[in-house]
């Protein structure tokens, strides 16, 4: 099957073709601009409109289009869409003139596209149908002690001091729930932080885009688990980073092949609890060697542990900020899985030197989160509630785990073989023949949610595989829904 659009007519993808249909789309518009068939300044369709022409998903068009913006063909301005760049990359090789430096030209550009990358990336899982199975990421929200929060929540509203719930919050974040954090973090994940270092965030996306701003400037070389986190490769895109895929083996991130493609990067974004999607674990082989590499170029580590409290097999591992002796390693956690998506809290563990530098940022943009949710959240974590809540989970989803797991053996074995499943809420499996994304496709016509590996990867070639989540459904619903998969893998054939 081949697709051509005909708003672009010279298009020409080919859907059997083993090379990713996001890259076809790359090259083809690449070719086009270098060539001069895409003049400068020739206005692109929207990544929504070229879909539909296409007949792709507007996750493809947007990864080509990212790619094209990333590598400086492609500018976005506010009002005139997507354009070809007015000077290419080739040509900025170039040493500026006095005239450019003087006009300050260069910066006006630099700050467009970042405002034009935020406008076409993806939005993330926040518009998905949350209703539909393997949707990674999602908890079990039925079982989660709702009269018990609603309690904690009508108390605090019934206090003496209920003016003080109506002032502004702190831009830290509330001392109780700083602390909280603290303590928990310290008992359960071997991080080694006071309540001073603790920051608390709007979730893990705020965090990074704040410390991406902080840490970074535009051009700074920044390494990226490969496949990894959309969200991780959005925030560092929009500060000017420049992306140094590393790839993720059964080890996790390849820190050697890392330090061969760029040794003196900036920082590097790593989730070596539960790595994102693959869910495999960083031996404590990489992990003494990511920090070594961190300790000898002074570069800084993001340390997602977005899902770390959740392990079936073993107690969770400690966190590689623990191990940390330099203190190069912030440390980034979230709410929104564990409890429930809507509780938009999250924290950042910093290093002393850099809480100010975060704090006066936070003060000049939004402020802190709600405060009665903060001081609910504290109640919830001192009041042995969260401990709690999190055995009763490692018991469920161990079950719905285990539930998917035999399924996917008893209805999908010729097809997907699945990856690591002893930590976290989702696990990968790999596909063994075909095209993942044509396979996630049919499954969303179909009621589900399954990403298709190769959508998480900034280089071609990786293998393909379907990234499903399991928390927030029964084992039951699991089963239906595995036997719906393996009509999808059938029909894709």
């Amino acid at each position: 099957m081949r697709g051509s659009a005909g708003l672009i007519p010279w298009l020409d993808l080919d859907h059997h073709d083993d090379v990713p249909l996001y890259l076809q789309l790359y090259e083809q518009v690449r070719r086009a601009v270098l060539s001069r068939r895409l003049g400068a300044g020739a206005r692109l369709p929207s990544s929504r409109t070229l879909a539909t022409e296409l007949g792709l998903s507007r996750a493809t068009v947007i990864q080509a289009y990212d790619r094209l913006w990333s590598e400086g063909y492609l500018e976005a301005k506010v009002g005139s869409g997507t354009r070809v760049t007015s000077t290419l990359p080739e040509e900025r090789l170039a040493a500026p003139t006095p005239a450019r430096r003087a006009t300050g030209g260069r910066a006006a550009v630099r700050l467009a596209r970042r405002a034009g990358a935020l406008a076409t990336m993806l939005v993330g899982a926040g518009q998905l149908d949350v209703a539909r199975p393997f949707l990674p990421g999602y908890p079990a929200l039925d079982l989660f002690p709702i009269a018990v929060w609603r309690r904690l929540a009508w108390r605090r509203l019934r206090s003496r001091n209920q003016v003080d719930l109506l002032r502004p919050p702190e831009p830290a974040g509330h001392p109780a729930l700083r602390a909280a954090i603290a303590g928990h973090l310290r008992l359960t994940r071997g991080v080694h932080c006071t309540a001073e270092q603790v920051v608390i965030t709007t979730g893990t996306q705020q965090a990074l885009a704040r410390l991406a701003m902080l840490l970074l400037d535009p051009g700074d070389a920044a390494w990226i688990e490969d496949p990894g986190y959309l969200g991780a490769r959005r925030a560092l895109l929009a500060a000017g980073a420049r992306l140094v895929p590393v790839p993720v083996d059964d080890a996790g991130i390849d820190v050697d092949t890392g330090i061969a493609r760029h040794r003196n990067a900036r920082l590097a974004y790593v989730s070596p609890s539960h790595q994102f999607p693959t869910g495999v674990t960083m031996s404590l082989e990489r992990r003494f060697r990511l920090l070594q590499w961190s300790e000898d170029t002074d570069a800084w580590i993001l340390e997602d542990d977005y899902d770390g409290e959740y392990r079936y097999e073993e107690r969770p591992l400690q966190a590689l900020q623990g191990m940390d002796v330099s203190g190069r390693v912030i440390y980034l956690g979230t709410f929104g899985k564990i409890l429930f998506p809507s509780l938009r809290l999250g924290y950042a563990v910093l290093p002393p030197g850099l809480v100010p530098a975060f704090v006066a940022s936070r003060a000049a943009d939004d402020g802190a989160p709600p405060l009665l949710e903060q001081l609910v959240l504290a109640d919830f974590l001192r009041g042995e509630h969260f401990a709690r809540h999190l055995r009763r989970m490692r018991l469920v989803y161990r079950e719905r785990r285990n539930a998917l797991l035999d399924a996917l053996v008893a209805c999908c074995a010729t097809r997907l073989t699945p990856g690591p499943a002893g930590a976290g809420i989702h696990l990968a499996a790999a596909l063994d023949r075909g095209s993942d994304r044509a396979i996630a496709k049919r499954a969303a016509e179909r009621g589900l949610t399954a990403f298709a590996l190769s959508e998480f990867a900034l280089e071609p070639g990786g293998p393909g595989g379907l990234v499903l989540g399991f928390a927030g459904w029964s084992p039951a619903r699991i089963r239906n829904a595995v036997d719906l998969l393996a009509t999808c893998c059938g029909e894709a054939t």
